[in-house]
């Protein structure tokens, strides 16, 4: 994060930099991508517009009041609604920050979403580029650049221009987090490969790194393939452990009385399926102990089953053997370069259950009852037997190449060589104990992964994203529920956090009285400050054996902590924090005890790091005197005893340069602050820094050197290019400007500045008068300047002193190219002081002046590159004869024209007598055949044909899908239907032409009746019969737009009812699909019954609807009828050959069997709602694939398909499109409302698919 960021010469400098836009950027907050972010280095705070944060879904109680007004360059202030701190990701990952923003939220109307100001700029630590476009901020990847779009800044420039209702903002929601997918589960950063095991078996692939050299890589592949039976991918593949290896047993206390819970209803019935088939349970009879299955999802959505052991538990002494501490383990991961996650399949299911104690873990379901032949999750000492079991088997690799804590290993290698020799030893120990591994769960030959909890990699632990995230994704608390819920997870971040228990004592207090709930400002700033603090926490490194660790201590009125740090290369880097809240008289005690309690809190916390190695004490204090002075209190005589144990000395603190420790040193109350290091901005000393200044004038051009050296002697080198003629004097006074300038944004205030000028010096200090006019100006500014420092000292000193500033602005004004690589540099492109610049303007010049000047005269200009960029092009030119000609490969000469004569050109070919209205290319190809020629004869071409009406009105109609899809949820059965007609058919008895249909969004239940006319009245009469005398009143209608629809008497009784109706936009049947996939289900249903009886589809009708009811839809694998009345219907197969159920009916049972049923009915309901969940999950993945994104803008002039407008009519020669229209509304879903260019509203809304943007 300490890494210098630079703009040079290698930056690109985008074309739209000329037009001076602005950096318009895109970020992610609150779970929303934002575009539209305006980089507004003005502005004082950050400010979020109130629609979008209306568009968050966030509420004004949530607003912290503010009372400061607003108040820009002109206008009247602004009172803003509130404040709200959200946190803010900037950049992509890896290369990415995410920090508190404090926004202040204003009700005014805004092309852009967000004002990214000052204050978060300066928490990210960015440097913005206008001339660039872009941002720059370090990372713990390194410098991200994040670049803005010139387009949107154009869009947004110009929707300022037209006025505040033009200004509309737009936000664009992010995809939501699969806690499925295993590589994130892994948490590694490494690229990721997979590859089959077994030809035979394309689908079982095993995971590893994609970093690897090739030999090594087929290496690692043919070690896994030779011991592919130690991987299983299912029950079968698993034939258990030895039982000379590992049997559990009970060790049941026979005092206890046996305990037989009651039974209890729960939806096991496939799960018990699926372990008899593994052969993990089987049934028993008459068992002494009883107890009751629990069902808990897991985080892929599928189900585990428990059982109930409490009462068994009990009974159970606990087995004392130990499991390994997983601080030691992860510590033993840190310096390997290679390393291997496996995990166990089904781990405790590998261990077989002792014969005689099966029956002891016995549970009850609605089929019958089981015990367990293998050991089951829950047991109280199911741990220990497993790590017992690792253990022995891996007794002599663990500590070496291999660390277990249950059924989680890695395999650790130093070297890529060592990996496969320490893989094959693990994998044969595997295969010859039957341990089996779960091959989605495994990756091989990685850098980093997550390890119990932590991430762990060979430059150290950091800590679980998702417990970070945890606590950024948390609003402020609103009960003492939520601040347990906080302070919970702060614990599990604490080896992590530095003086976490200061961090945390506003939450304490109000966890002391909870019945008196308050969240104060303190809690919201301690709450916010902790936010901004976790995204920036360190990586922690592990100590080496025999190493010597040093100890700081911090105490305060109210808490003590301690960091444990390691020196690496100089560099003191953290390897524990640990941190406590003071009890009691505890908060009485000296600022000497409480240091010394801080050391006897870390000496038990840490007691492994201080038993293992010497411990050196830094600090101000002389606690070694106080704990050796016979006189000390009782407690301290305690203290010292207990501390005499370790190998504990004390030193002086020294100034330190490792920010994690700074930032905790700085934190202490009872540190002095002048003791850090300089480097850090917040604990700057008052000792001046130094500024070395030279400048140099040269034929070549002018620049200066800067020195700037701080009290700590660290050194900033800077070169200055000056893109202006100046003096060696005046390039002295930019150079000592520019360092004054950069001084005062690093906040230095003491500044002492050293130069070899002596009319520089001498005049700034009075002694010389600065005649000349240029003089005076630059003396007044550089004493502007001086005024915002504290102290300023100027001496002169001899060239000999300032020999590397001299030698940077001799090298800056000459060659410049190469000093990017070495040292900041900067361009400045106009001087310091203010002078107005008068330029001559040719009115005739145009681009073939100087090339006609040049060979017609020889004439060139001044500037050297100007002049050889002449030369150069000037090579495919001739002129002759008063005109200009370009040397072609489409033909001889080309003659040259303005970019007026070319205008004339373009138009008379493209909508001239002889023209067809071509594509922007073949226009341009056309000219040049022609025999024409100017630079900008594509660009040209392009303007004209996007501008040309005839062109754009009758383009290629687009048949990708512009928006990607939205997926329509129903939230409850019967609550959401959607209606369509489907007809003319052939007229049937009765007049009837015409169907309606309506299905069920969620159980896909089908009503449809045929009608004689299709009015309001008919629709209105077929709802209230079949759909809402039968299953309710819905909660929403989906429908098209006809009148029979949209219009009363059918309108008016849906209002009445409270039905919200909803309306598919114009030409876009996908919005109302499920009833569109309906409607061709049951006319093909009735096309393959019929044949050639057409007219009797009425009588067809109702076998063609029991199908689609019986039917198992793909979206819920259930059937319309289950879903609707909980058990599935008797089909005329089941009577002409009786199925089992039909077979083994029982009259006296069925009302029990169906009452059952409809118990279990709302448990189906719900799976099958998982299922349709993931299945229009696939859709959308499937459809959006395909999608090309159209984004529409209010102000926008937009042109509709013909062919759905029907505007003309439909012959061969109307237009494909026809307007235009302008755009007033647009929704997220992709919907546009629409005006005409008078103004009048367009009726119904208009879907991005069927228009087309038109450029007046």
């Amino acid at each position: 994060m300490d890494e210098e960021i630079t703009f040079g010469p290698r930056d690109a400098v985008p074309l739209a930099s000329g037009n001076h836009e602005a950096i318009v950027i895109d970020v992610v907050t609150n779970n929303y991508r934002v575009k539209k972010v305006y980089v507004d280095q003005g502005s004082a705070v950050d400010i979020m517009f109130y629609r979008v944060f209306q568009e968050f879904g966030l509420t004004d109680d949530q607003l912290t009041p503010v009372r400061t007004p607003l108040v820009g360059f002109t206008g009247p202030p602004i009172s803003p609604e509130g404040m709200i701190i959200l946190m803010v990701t900037v950049g992509q990952a890896p290369k990415c920050r995410t920090i508190p923003v404090n926004f202040v939220v204003v009700k005014q109307p805004s092309p852009y979403n967000v004002f990214l100001g000052r204050p978060a700029l300066n928490a990210l630590r960015a440097i913005p580029s206008t001339l660039h476009l872009s941002v720059k901020f370090p990372t713990k990847g390194g410098i991200a650049e994040v670049r803005g779009d010139p387009e949107v800044a154009r869009a947004c420039y110009l929707a300022t221009l037209r006025g505040p209702e033009k200004m509309v903002a737009q936000t664009t929601s992010l995809e939501p987090y699969i806690p499925g997918d295993e590589t994130q589960q892994l948490g590694t950063q490494d690229e990721i490969e997979e590859f089959p095991l077994r030809e035979e078996r394309p689908n079982q692939v095993i995971r590893i790194g994609a970093l690897l050299p090739a030999e090594e890589q087929e290496g690692l592949k043919a070690l896994l393939r030779e011991y592919s039976e130690v991987f299983a991918w299912m029950v079968e593949d698993m034939p258990g452990i030895h039982t000379d290896l590992a049997v559990h047993h009970l060790d049941v206390d026979p005092h206890f009385k046996p305990v037989k819970q009651k039974k209890r209803n729960e939806v096991i019935k496939a799960e018990v399926g699926k372990l008899l088939e593994s052969k993990i349970i089987t049934e028993v009879y008459y068992p002494t102990w009883l107890a009751n299955p629990v069902l808990v999802k897991k985080e892929d959505q599928t189900w585990r089953m428990c059982v109930d052991f409490t009462d068994l538990n009990k009974s159970c002494p606990k087995d004392c053997f130990p499991l390994p501490r997983i601080d030691r383990l992860v510590d033993s991961t840190v310096g390997f370069d290679v390393l291997c996650f496996l995990d166990a399949f089904k781990g405790y299911h590998q261990i077989e259950m002792a014969e005689e104690d099966r029956d002891k873990t016995s549970f009850i379901t609605e089929e019958g009852t089981y015990c367990y032949r293998t050991m089951p999750f829950g047991l109280k000492n199911a741990g220990a037997t497993y790590q017992r079991l690792v253990n022995k088997l891996f007794q002599n690799q663990i500590g070496k190449n291999m660390e277990v804590y249950v059924d989680d290993m890695i395999v650790k290698s130093r070297t890529d060589r060592r990996l496969l020799p320490d893989l094959r030893e693990i994998l044969d120990i595997l295969q010859e104990s039957r341990v089996h591994l779960n091959p989605k769960k495994c990756t091989f030959e990685v850098r980093s992964g997550r390890f119990l909890g932590f991430l762990v990699s060979r430059e150290g632990i950091r800590a679980n994203p998702d417990k970070l995230q945890a606590i950024v994704d948390m609003t402020p608390p609103r009960n003492v529920k939520e601040v347990q819920r906080l302070t919970g997870r702060m614990a599990a971040l604490n080896r992590f956090l530095s003086r976490s228990a200061v961090r945390g004592l506003p939450f304490f207090r109000v966890l002391k009285a909870p019945k008196d709930f308050h969240w104060t400002e303190e809690c919201q700033k301690a709450f916010t400050d902790l936010k901004a603090y976790l995204a920036e926490l360190p990586t922690l490194t592990a100590p080496e054996q025999g190493e010597t660790l040093f100890l700081y201590l911090s105490a305060c009125n109210e808490a003590i902590s301690a960091v444990l740090v390691r020196e690496d290369g100089g560099v003191q880097r953290p390897v524990y924090y640990v941190s406590r809240a003071l009890q009691g008289p505890e908060t009485r005690y000296t600022s000497a005890e409480k240091l010394v309690l801080a050391l006897v809190h870390a000496a038990r916390k840490l007691r492994p790091y201080f038993q293992a190695h010497s411990i050196i004490v830094l600090t101000d204090q002389p606690l070694h005197q106080i704990l050796t002075r016979p006189e000390i209190s009782g407690r301290m005589t305690k203290w010292a005893v207990e501390l005499a144990e370790h190998d504990i000395g004390y030193q002086p603190r020294k100034a330190i340069k490792a920010q994690a420790l700074a930032d905790f040193l700085a934190e202490g109350v009872s540190l002095s602050l002048t003791e850090l290091s300089p480097l850090h901005k917040e604990i700057l000393p008052r000792e001046p820094w130094v500024l070395f200044v030279d400048g140099a004038s040269s034929k070549e051009g002018s620049g200066a050197g800067l020195l700037l050296t701080s009290p700590a002697g660290e050194v900033l080198t800077y070169a200055l290019r000056f893109d202006f003629p100046a003096s060696n004097n005046e390039a002295e006074y930019e150079a000592l400007l520019t360092g004054l300038r950069i001084a005062h944004q690093m906040g230095i205030t003491a500044i002492r500045v050293r130069s070899d000028s002596q009319l520089v010096v001498l005049q700034i200090r009075g002694e010389y008068e600065a005649k000349d006019e240029v003089m005076k100006k630059y003396l007044a500014k550089v004493r502007e300047a001086v005024t915002l420092f504290e102290t300023f000292e100027i001496e002169r000193v001899p060239r000999s002193q300032n020999k590397r500033a001299d030698a940077l602005s001799k090298l800056a004004s000459s060659s410049f190219a190469h000093l990017s690589k070495e040292v900041l540099v900067e361009v400045v492109k106009q001087k310091s002081i203010d002078q107005v610049q008068v330029l001559a303007i040719d009115s005739s010049a145009n681009w073939m002046t100087p090339l006609i000047d040049f060979l017609s005269s020889g004439a060139l200009p001044e500037n050297k590159t100007e002049a050889r960029r002449i030369q150069i092009r000037a090579a495919k030119y001739a002129y002759t004869g008063g005109t200009l000609y370009r040397r072609s490969y489409l033909s001889p000469w080309l003659t040259c024209v303005t970019p007026e004569e070319g205008d004339y050109v373009l138009r008379e070919i493209h909508e001239g007598i002889c023209a067809a209205h071509v594509g922007s290319r073949v226009l341009a190809k056309k000219c040049l055949l022609l025999g024409y020629y100017w630079p900008s004869v594509f660009r040209d071409a392009a303007d004209l044909v996007q501008k040309c009406r005839a062109y754009q009105v009758h383009a290629s109609l687009r048949h990708q899908p512009a928006r990607e899809m939205v997926p329509i949820h129903s939230p409850w059965p019967f609550a959401q239907w959607g209606i369509d007609l489907l007809g003319p058919f052939p007229r049937a008895p009765g007049r009837y032409e015409h169907l309606v249909v309506a299905i069920d969004y969620f159980t896909k239940w089908v009503e449809a009746e045929p009608l004689v006319s299709i009015s309001g009245k008919a629709i209105q009469k077929f709802f209230w019969r079949n759909i809402v005398c039968r299953f309710g009143i819905p909660h929403v209608l989906i429908s098209d737009n006809g009148r029979q629809f949209a219009e009363n008497p059918f309108r008016s009784w849906c209002a009445e009812l409270g039905i919200n109706q909803h309306f598919a936009s114009v030409g876009h049947p996908q919005a109302n699909g499920q009833v569109e996939n309906a409607n061709r289900t049951v006319l093909q249903g009735l096309k393959t019954r019929l044949e050639s009886a057409q007219s009797s589809w009425l009588d067809e009708l109702p076998s063609v609807l029991w199908a689609y009811r019986t039917t198992p839809r793909t979206a819920t694998h259930e059937t319309p009828f289950s879903l609707t009345y909980g058990v599935e219907a008797v089909v005329p197969a089941e009577v002409g050959l009786p199925s089992p159920r039909t077979q083994k009916f029982v009259a006296t049972s069925n009302e029990e069997e169906l009452r059952c049923n409809l118990d279990m009915l709302e448990v189906r309901r719900e799976e099958a709602a998982i299922r349709m969940a993931k299945y229009k999950s696939q859709l959308a993945r499937y459809y959006n694939a395909k999608v090309k994104t159209i984004q529409y803008q209010p102000g926008d002039l937009v042109l509709r398909k013909n062919s759905i407008s029907r505007a003309y009519s439909s012959n061969k020669l109307d237009p494909n499109w026809e307007g235009p229209y302008k755009v007033l509304e647009v929704s997220r879903a992709g919907y546009c409302r629409l005006a005409k260019m008078d103004g009048s509203g367009v009726p119904r809304t208009w879907h991005f698919s069927n228009l087309r943007l038109f450029v007046a």
